[in-house]
């Protein structure tokens, strides 16, 4: 059985595979073939792939020789033969048509951005791993943008307060937002819709801003969940209250399948004070400012709006190391001792991951996008 890792195509810099994971997927008995180059941004050198037991191929070979073909991004896939498993972060509920058409296509998909979170699935939680790269990397830049301190500076020309950070948002990418913005001295606020993520908030030394009457989110494994309308005003009213005050926002929230919702609002940012600077993780999905656009830093009243949700590409090598971990775990879920793919559809996370197969939509959710006649 042979697995194939793509070159993806920039502005991506990461790579499905690193060396050290060919080296574990060759005593499984699997044939690694490597894109050539395609670790080359990630400071994965062909030698290095060669030297854990990889063969180096051109990119057409791979496609039409592969049995799973790794790509993170669905744009990067092109015709692979019939019956191939593709694999990478695929956002189907954005893309159910390329979901569709890579059914009819013959294809099965495991897009690992889908996978169910819960204990067991942890070691291949894509989305946590690349997360908690991005919660770091935006307060260093926020804090790169920023014309000032973090940290509280006591000199004998005078005082300088600490930065005010406010973070919109405390999953993996909010939580390591906290943590790294308290390493550097700011003064921390957060807001979550889930109280359940209050103890975590305050472990970290931020301060904890709740809205009350949010909607249940403990049966959505994990993820954000839509809330009532009014709700969403007395948090807009509450977030305004601190945003004003505030001199860098992360922004982190994000509904799978839906536009980020919008919480800092134009008045908001005309009310900050200039030289501060958001940053939205968001920008992909619309972003939760008015004013984001993603991949650009747009300036108004003199505060930076940075969209930006490939903070984790900006770390190539540790985010493409902890990528590949994750793909290597749910690998093991799929291929069997002797080396050959053995799919077992009675296990949860192999059923949960898992949008095409057998030439159908396989995925209720994505299925659901769909037209009633496409998927039949």
């Amino acid at each position: 059985m042979v697995i194939g890792v793509l070159k993806e195509q920039a502005p991506e810099t990461r790579v499905s595979l690193v060396p050290e994971v060919v080296s574990a997927l060759k005593k499984m008995n699997v044939t690694v073939w490597i894109e050539q180059a395609a670790g080359e941004h990630a400071f994965y050198s062909d030698s290095a792939f060669r030297e854990a037991g990889a063969e180096l191929k051109d990119r057409n070979a791979i496609l039409s020789g592969a049995d799973i073909i790794l790509g993170i991004h669905h744009e990067n896939i092109g015709d692979a033969k019939k019956g191939a498993i593709l694999m990478g972060i695929y956002q189907p509920l954005f893309h159910y048509q390329k979901m569709k058409q890579w059914a009819s296509d013959g294809y099965t998909v495991f897009s690992l951005d889908t996978i169910p979170r819960t204990t067991r699935a942890q070691s291949m939680d894509v989305l946590s791993s690349q997360a908690n790269i991005a919660g770091y990397k935006a307060v260093l830049l926020g804090a790169f943008q920023y014309g000032r301190y973090f940290p509280m500076f006591m000199t004998a020309a005078g005082s300088i307060a600490p930065a005010k950070v406010l973070i919109l948002g405390a999953g993996v990418a909010g939580l390591q937002a906290i943590a790294t913005a308290r390493r550097l001295g700011a003064v921390v606020e957060v807001f979550d819709t889930r109280p359940a993520v209050k103890e975590e908030v305050m472990s970290l030394g931020a301060k904890f801003v709740e809205v009350e009457g949010a909607a249940d989110a403990s049966k959505a494994g994990g993820y954000a969940v839509e809330q009532s309308e009014d709700f969403q005003r007395r948090q807009k009213e509450k977030i305004h209250e601190h945003a004003y005050k505030a001199d860098i926002i992360i922004t982190t929230a994000q509904i799978p399948g839906k536009k980020a919702p919008i919480l800092i609002t134009e008045s908001m940012i005309n009310d900050m004070r200039a030289g501060s600077v958001i940053v939205d993780l968001a920008a992909s999905t619309g972003g939760n400012t008015d004013l984001t656009k993603n991949g650009q830093t747009v300036m108004h009243n003199g505060v930076a709006i940075i969209g930006n949700s490939a903070l984790a590409a900006t770390m190539p090598a540790d985010a493409s190391k902890l990528y590949s971990k994750n793909v290597l775990n749910f690998l093991k879920l799929i291929i069997g001792k002797e080396g050959n793919i053995n799919l077992d559809f009675n296990d949860d996370l192999v059923k949960g991951t898992c949008i095409a197969h057998n030439g159908t939509i396989t995925n209720e959710r994505v299925t659901a996008l769909l037209p009633q006649s496409s998927n039949a």
